[in-house]
């Protein structure tokens, strides 16, 4: 298996396959509070903690996949202006057609590919997803999360803002077998405004996520770093330890690089 994952912090990791440099909803905005729209039901929301690395130390990127643009969560200020050094950006239909600039929007089950500097193409599939449970993720706008393959490749799925049983089966129905997914966790929620709902993978959801996944390692991501993220990557090991299947677990510390060439075991986590 080659892939590296390098974690910038909340939903941004940086992907290294098949020669190439694949960034997951970039933001690198500082820790700030962020007003809401009420008429939109965009609720205000505050982040907490800063990128581990900025955009000098990231470097320079191939692809961006952004699970959606409309959330400053997934796409803050700084990231959209990090897209502009992008050659590739992969979204929603209508994410695409808000960013402009030749950012591709791809539909459940369509596909892209890019060209891998050494020969072949990396094939980026999108794939459903579900941002919160049904009757609230119609409203919340259309969500995207990917999957990448090619030939010697690992296959790896990006959940993007989903939090739906239903969708993981049926993208592990579809796909295939799946090397390793990048689950976007936390138990995300506003229980002012929303009822409590999770709009991302709970603790809980993500260990039966990884039993539907067959074998899949497990890196999570979009787990801590704003004030709505209930559930932290420490609960989220324990869940994975109480189930036995801890081993499949890869917790990336911000800042920290794993190199899954080598033993899971010995990739930095918390």
């Amino acid at each position: 298996m080659t892939l590296k994952v390098t974690m910038v912090g909340g939903p941004t990791a940086v992907l290294e396959i098949g020669g190439l440099r694949v960034i997951t909803d970039p933001t690198f905005d500082p820790p700030q509070t962020y007003p809401g729209d009420p008429e939109a039901g965009i609720p205000v929301i505050t982040k907490t903690v800063g990128p581990a690395l900025g955009v000098d130390e990231v470097g320079p990127v191939d692809v961006a996949l952004v699970s959606h643009d409309h959330h400053i969560d997934n796409l803050d200020q700084s990231g959209r202006a990090f897209l502009a050094g992008v050659g590739s950006v992969f979204t929603t239909s209508a994410g695409a057609e808000r960013l402009g600039g030749g950012a591709v929007g791809l539909e459940p089950y369509g596909s892209a590919t890019v060209r891998r500097p050494g020969g072949g193409e990396l094939t980026i599939t999108g794939v459903p997803a579900r941002h919160g449970p049904d009757g609230l993720w119609q409203l919340v706008g259309p969500v995207i999360g990917f999957v990448l393959s090619g030939d010697g490749l690992p296959t790896v799925y990006v959940s993007g803002d989903n939090s739906s049983l239903e969708v993981v089966g049926e993208v592990a129905d579809k796909i295939g077998e799946i090397d390793v997914a990048v689950l976007f966790c936390g138990g995300a929620k506003f229980d002012e405004i929303l009822d409590g709902a999770y709009l991302t993978l709970s603790n809980d959801d993500a260990v039966r996520a990884a039993e539907l996944l067959g074998s899949a390692t497990v890196i999570p991501v979009h787990a801590d770093g704003w004030a709505h993220f209930s559930q932290s990557p420490a609960q989220l090991r324990a869940a994975y330890e109480a189930a036995g299947i801890g081993d499949r677990l890869v917790v990336v510390r911000p800042g920290a690089t794993a190199d899954l060439d080598a033993s899971v075991s010995s990739a930095p986590s918390d």
